[in-house]
């Protein structure tokens, strides 16, 4: 029972360190909550990018299997993300307003990880780097992203590899700026969707794509609705619109031609 010069639990996860990171700035019950919700969503989203990652160079070395393993990960991730507002939401507006004014302008728009995420996925968005200039380390990291073709690219790519008439998106270059929805990339994976069993391989990353962005929607709607049922139609602490900004996001598709050509099926 003794673990006096032997590697503990505590230890291990430096617990320690983790668990005293929790500092509120009021006396408000509910702010340790906000900051624990806060803080394990970028832990899980610390992982998401380590298997996003991961994902897109075995994509890129046409070893789809782990890929399969590392975007059900991601899913799966993103539905634990989604379970966790289930608990903010038990805190009421009444609850928010004791603490609110401790936060300055501090808001998760800011999380350069999520930031990281959508960059990853393809959502390139470039002046959402706007509240990152100041730090350059961030900034250096989100950089190196966006000089790397993204995940969706990267299938894309795949398809190309394949045989499939992907037009010009087999030759981009600059992979820094949001690429346009393509009639011909559409097509391509029409045809792997009417030929599955043909193209098995590209069928089955085609649905673990949708698998997760689905739960990625899910994330932000849920987002919208707990921050309306908290703060209404306020602004954001961070200067945001609030609610009507985060209605918008519901909007974005990261991967546009697999929702678009079911309509075609």
């Amino acid at each position: 029972m003794s673990f006096e010069r032997r590697m503990s639990y505590s230890d291990y996860l430096r617990l320690e360190q983790v668990l005293t990171a929790q500092q509120p700035l009021s006396d408000a019950h509910d702010e340790l909550l906000f900051i624990i919700q806060h803080q394990t969503s970028e832990l899980w989203m610390k992982l998401a990018i380590h298997e996003l990652g991961s994902a897109i160079e075995a994509i890129r070395k046409d070893d789809l299997q782990p890929a399969f393993k590392m975007l059900t990960r991601v899913a799966r991730i993103f539905e634990q993300l989604n379970n966790a507002w289930d608990v903010l939401r038990t805190m009421t507006p009444s609850e928010y307003t004791q603490f609110r004014g401790a936060l300055g302008q501090s808001s998760g728009f800011q999380s350069w990880q999520y930031r990281a995420i959508e960059f990853m996925a393809g959502n390139r968005n470039l002046a959402m780097l706007g509240p990152h200039a100041h730090q350059p380390d961030l900034m250096a990291k989100l950089d190196a992203i966006l000089a790397e073709p993204s995940l969706y690219d990267e299938s894309i790519k795949l398809l190309a590899r394949n045989g499939f008439d992907v037009g010009e998106e087999a030759h981009r270059q600059d992979w820094r700026q949001s690429r346009q929805e393509s009639s011909k990339v559409r097509a391509a994976w029409k045809a792997v969707y009417t030929a599955p069993a043909t193209h098995w391989m590209l069928y089955e990353l085609a649905e673990k794509l949708v698998d997760f962005e689905d739960y990625f929607r899910r994330w932000r709607f849920n987002h919208v609705t707990t921050v309306e049922r908290i703060i209404g139609l306020k602004r954001g602490t961070g200067g945001t619109a609030g609610v009507s900004y985060l209605r918008k996001m519901l909007e974005v598709e990261l991967f546009p031609e697999l929702w678009n050509l079911r309509t075609e099926l």
